[in-house]
């Protein structure tokens, strides 16, 4: 008799978790159950529901010589940064998993100060300084501003990796005779296979999906797609921007896919 009153209790605390997780869940998926099936609507203005079935702004957005190249621009600025971030973001990671912990936390606070600044001051900052150097709307422009913003995110992922991650493997490499470059190619890089790959996948995602910075530095044949979606907001609203909408959580949904397929396939190796 004693002991039943007490298990209750303890089933309903760990109950509330789970419980608040998926309400969580479910409300940041809610929009993107309303914005694609309002994607394939034929209404010449957002309908949820939609009353009838079309691919009609599907037609509109690929037929669109404005919209593609918007589209373009920001997948060649996505790749770019990635390309950029990742080597930068691991090798600045892993030098820091080098030093004390003085040193280390000090330079993380300066790595990471884009994510705790507001993202408009960066913005505005950028601008001001690209406006010196002749970057603004300019494709170089816009991706050392992604890499910035990009940058702290792999090296959080990679840092996280190195955590647990035995040195002892790359310094026994280097005492058979292997530089300290290839052992770290060698040894540690294929470690941090997953944590690299994570970082990478969060460095494409965040300059794709880069509204504000974007709107400040990029422009004229250089425009961005979310620029141009939120000229398009501002101006007109039609359903293209969910059928743009829709195009990016693919996009966004099979890169995260093609990552856990990675990592599936590399634990099954190991």
């Amino acid at each position: 008799m004693s002991t039943e009153p007490q298990a209750r209790p303890a089933r309903w605390q760990g109950a509330w978790l789970p419980l608040f997780g998926s309400a969580v869940l479910v409300l940041l998926m809610l929009p993107t159950l309303i914005v694609i099936p309002m994607s394939f609507s034929d209404s010449s203005y957002l309908e949820f529901p939609p009353q009838q079935w079309s691919l009609r702004w599907y037609r509109e957005y690929f037929g669109s010589e404005q919209w593609m190249s918007a589209t373009w621009t920001s997948l060649q600025a996505a790749l770019l940064t990635t390309l950029i971030a990742t080597p930068l973001g691991t090798l600045a990671a892993y030098g820091m998993s080098q030093l004390s912990a003085r040193w280390r936390n000090g330079l993380q606070l300066v790595v990471l100060m884009p994510l705790v600044v507001p993202v408009i001051l960066v913005a505005v900052g950028v601008f001001h300084l690209y406006a010196r150097l002749g970057l603004n709307y300019t494709l170089t422009g816009v991706v050392l501003a992604h890499v910035a913003l990009a940058l702290p995110f792999v090296v959080i992922t990679v840092l996280s990796g190195l955590k647990g991650y035995d040195f002892n493997l790359e310094l026994a490499a280097r005492s058979l005779g292997a530089t300290r470059a290839r052992a770290f190619l060698t040894i540690t890089v294929p470690h941090l296979r997953f944590s690299i790959q994570t970082g990478a996948f969060l460095a494409f995602i965040t300059s794709l999906d880069e509204v504000v910075v974007s709107m400040f530095v990029s422009g004229g044949e250089n425009a961005t797609i979310t620029r141009r979606m939120f000229n398009a907001l501002r101006d007109q609203i039609d359903p293209t921007i969910a059928a743009i909408s829709t195009c990016l959580i693919v996009v966004s949904v099979l890169s995260l896919a093609i990552v856990q397929l990675l990592a599936s396939r590399q634990r099954a190796g190991s």
